[in-house]
């Protein structure tokens, strides 16, 4: 059957990018990606409220563009920041211990509850 490829991996393969690095896998150094994310996002944040402010003050046309586009990014960063903090979130096969609990078929109900 086809498979189709991602985008990302076509432009990789044009470029002959044949080194398999593993911070570019999924599930690999998420709390750095999530913290270069949460940056990226926070800069756009503060400048595209400062684009909005000074359009709002000034009315130059360049400002409304540059607002606008940082509200694009902040947008499509905050998809990327809620992916990463999903992805630490997720419970890992190889993380996943089994809890054994003891019980005494002797003990009464009541005194285990105590």
């Amino acid at each position: 059957m086809y498979e189709q490829k991602r985008l990302s991996t076509v432009l990789a393969l044009f470029g002959r990018m044949t080194m398999k690095l593993d911070v570019l896998q999924c599930g690999s150094c998420e709390p750095l990606k999530l913290g270069v994310h949460g940056a990226a996002l926070g800069l756009a944040v503060v400048m595209g409220l400062y684009n909005a402010a000074a359009w709002l003050s000034r009315r130059e046309q360049h400002l409304a563009i540059n607002a606008v586009l940082y509200a694009a990014l902040t947008a499509w960063e905050q998809k990327h920041v809620a992916h990463h903090l999903a992805e630490i979130r997720r419970p890992r096969e190889s993380e996943a211990v089994a809890t054994v609990i003891a019980f005494d078929a002797a003990k009464p109900a009541a005194d285990l509850a105590a």
